[in-house]
C-alpha cells in the first residue's frame, strides 16, 4: 500500500446534488480527457445532465470514457446509446450478464468503484453513482435524499487515478478484442494499458501545500485486501473516537475484533447503518452480528430518513476515508473498489460534523434489549441469512 502524500486541496461533496454540480462544471471547463467509473449509469433526473455533459464535452474535442458495471448498469436506455456513439464518447460496460446471470459465481467480481479524471488534473472518488438522490431504480421516487460523499480531489494522487482508470480502459478493450479472435487488437490494448501516462499539460505539483492524502484500491490481482487492511490500521491506532457509515455492513471476524478491542481501550465507537429495508440477505444478515457488537461497547445507530449509501469513516478527527467499498465480503474480496484516506484535521472535522448531524437528526440508536428480546423467528431468519451469505461465499473459493 503506497504512502501519504502531501499537497492535496479536498472538497468534500454530499450528495448527488453537489457532486453532479461540481461534475459538470469540470466537465464543461475540459481541454483534453475526462474518465468516468460507476458502478450504476442512470440517466433519470439529475443523472442526465451529467450524460449531456459528456456528449457537449465528445463534441468539442475531448476524449471521453466511461465504464460502466454490467450488472449496475444493464443497459443504457435509448437514445443514449445512439447519442453517446454520434458524439464520440467511448464506452462499455464491465462484465455484463450472459444468459446463466449471477448464478455463475465468477460474475460476482463486480465494478463497484466511482472514480472520474478530468486531464489528469482534477479527481472524484466515493460512493455517489450517477443517479438522481431522490430516485431509487427499485423502490422508486424517495422521500429525501440518499445519504452519501464523494471527494473532489487535486494533486498527487490524481495521477494514480489516472493511471488506475486508463489501465483498466485497455484491458477491457484487450479483453474484448482477444474474446473476438482480434489478436492484434488484443495486443495493442496490452501496451497501451502498460503506457498510459497522465495529460503533459496539467500535472500535479508534489511539493505544494495541501492535504496528505492516498488512493487505496480493491482489486482481485494486486490489490486484494489493501482496504480492509486500511481500516483495520486505523482501528488499531484509534485512541478517543471512531464513527463509521456503511450502508452494507458485515465486517469480518478482524474488524469486527478491531471495534471491539478499540471500545476496550476506552474508544467511543459509533456506527451509523442502513436502517431501512434495502437488500433481504445484507438487511437480516448484517443483524445478526448486531448482539455481538453491541454487548463490547460498540454503539449502533440506524439511518431511517432515506437510504443511506455512505462508505466513510473518520478515526480520532484526524483520519478519514471516503470510497465506494462497503465493510462486507462482495466489497472486500471480490468488486473493485476505490477508497481515498487523509490524514488531515480540517477534512475529517468536515466529515465528522456531518456524520455527527447525520446520528443526531436523522438516525436512532440501537436499543441492546429490545434487539436482544426480538422474536425468535427474527433471530433465526437472521442466522440463515448471514449462514446462506458465507455458503454463497464459498462457492468463489472465498472465506471471510
Amino acid at each position: 500500500m503506497a504512502g501519504y502524500q502531501a499537497g492535496h486541496q479536498l472538497r468534500l461533496l454530499q450528495g448527488a446534488s453537489e457532486f453532479f454540480d461540481a461534475l459538470v462544471q469540470d466537465i464543461a471547463a475540459c481541454a483534453q480527457e475526462v474518465r468516468v467509473e460507476t458502478y450504476i449509469f442512470n440517466v433519470q433526473g439529475s443523472g442526465e445532465k451529467v450524460a449531456q455533459a459528456l456528449v457537449d464535452a465528445a463534441l468539442r474535442g475531448v476524449k471521453v470514457y466511461l465504464v460502466m458495471d454490467g450488472v449496475g448498469t444493464c443497459s443504457l436506455p435509448a437514445p443514449w446509446p445512439q447519442r453517446f456513439d454520434a458524439a464520440g464518447v467511448r464506452w462499455l460496460l464491465f462484465s455484463p450478464l450472459g444468459r446463466m446471470g449471477l448464478l455463475v459465481p465468477s460474475r460476482w467480481r463486480r465494478l463497484h468503484r466511482k472514480l472520474c479524471v478530468l486531464d489528469g488534473a482534477i479527481a472524484y472518488c466515493g460512493g455517489i453513482n450517477v443517479l438522481d438522490d431522490w430516485w431509487d431504480p427499485m423502490y422508486g421516487p424517495l422521500e429525501a435524499p440518499r445519504f452519501d460523499f464523494m471527494v473532489r480531489v487535486t494533486g498527487p494522487l490524481v495521477r494514480e487515478v489516472h493511471a488506475a482508470m486508463a489501465q483498466f480502459w485497455w484491458r477491457l478493450r484487450a479483453v474484448r478484442s482477444a474474446r473476438h479472435v482480434d489478436w492484434s487488437s488484443a495486443w495493442q490494448a496490452l501496451q497501451k494499458a502498460v503506457q498510459q501516462k497522465v495529460p503533459k499539460h496539467a500535472q500535479p505539483v508534489d511539493n505544494a501545500p495541501g492535504s496528505r492524502a492516498q488512493l487505496v484500491l480493491r482489486d482481485n490481482v494486486r490489490f486484494r485486501s489493501h482496504i480492509e487492511r486500511a481500516y483495520s490500521l486505523a482501528l488499531g491506532e484509534a485512541r478517543h473516537d471512531i464513527i463509521l457509515a456503511n450502508a452494507y455492513f458485515l465486517p469480518s471476524r478482524k474488524i469486527q475484533r478491531g471495534l471491539i478491542h478499540a471500545v476496550q481501550r476506552g474508544v467511543r465507537v459509533r456506527l451509523l447503518l442502513q436502517g431501512r429495508y434495502d437488500y433481504f440477505m445484507s438487511h437480516h444478515g448484517t443483524r445478526a452480528l448486531y448482539g455481538a457488537l453491541l454487548a463490547g461497547g460498540v454503539e449502533i445507530y440506524e439511518y431511517h430518513s432515506s437510504f443511506l449509501h455512505a462508505k466513510v469513516a473518520v478515526v480520532d478527527g484526524r483520519w478519514a476515508t471516503v470510497g465506494s467499498s462497503n465493510i462486507d465480503p462482495l466489497s472486500l474480496l471480490l468488486a473493485r473498489e476505490a477508497n481515498v484516506v487523509v490524514s488531515d484535521p480540517a477534512f475529517a472535522k468536515l466529515l465528522s460534523d456531518q456524520l455527527e448531524l447525520a446520528l443526531q437528526q436523522h438516525a436512532v440508536r440501537l436499543d441492546t434489549l429490545q434487539h436482544a428480546s426480538r422474536s425468535l423467528g427474527q433471530k433465526v431468519l437472521d442466522r440463515v441469512a448471514l449462514a446462506v451469505m458465507h455458503t454463497l461465499l464459498l462457492l468463489t473459493g472465498k472465506s471471510y
